[in-house]
Parts: structure tokens; sequence; C-alpha cells
């Protein structure tokens, strides 16, 4: 597999999930719920009843990865992590 290919499955982030409430597998929407030096965590919500379905962690590597990776030139940003 090229590493074009491998990149593409790096990061995922749900559409949609099993919502208790509703029974059923529902449209999600995501949202930033704690900033930490060396991560972010997000909750996905349902968009129908508004509850929690789920987390999802992203650490400072990954998202340094994510954000290289999508400069629109093709050009790398030099990043300084302040700590």
């Amino acid at each position: 597999m090229s590493q074009h290919q491998q990149q593409q499955f790096e990061n995922f982030t749900a559409s949609s999930l099993f919502c208790e409430n509703c029974r059923a597998a529902m449209p999600v929407r995501e949202r930033l719920l704690l900033v930490l030096p060396d991560r972010e965590i997000f909750d996905y919500l349902c968009t129908e009843c508004g509850s929690s379905v789920g987390q999802r962690e992203v650490t400072a590597g990954e998202k340094m990865m994510s954000g290289a990776g999508s400069s629109r030139n093709g050009r790398t940003i030099p990043v300084q992590l302040l700590r």
C-alpha cells in the first residue's frame, strides 16, 4: 500500500453513530469538549436528541500530521509547540 493510501485512513471522523435514546444509527456532530497540552477530546452528539454518543481523541502529533499534509501550496509550515 502506498504512503498516500495509508494517510487516507489515519484519522476517522464519524458521520453517524448508534444513539441509545433514538434506538437507531443517527447523524452526529462533533463538538470540542476538552483541550489538553498533548491532545484534544471531541464529543459526538446525536443531531436528533442531542445526547452524547461517543468521543474521539486527537493527539498533538496527529494534529500536526494532518495540518502539514493539508497546506494549500504543498509546502509544509514549521510548527513550534509551546510548553
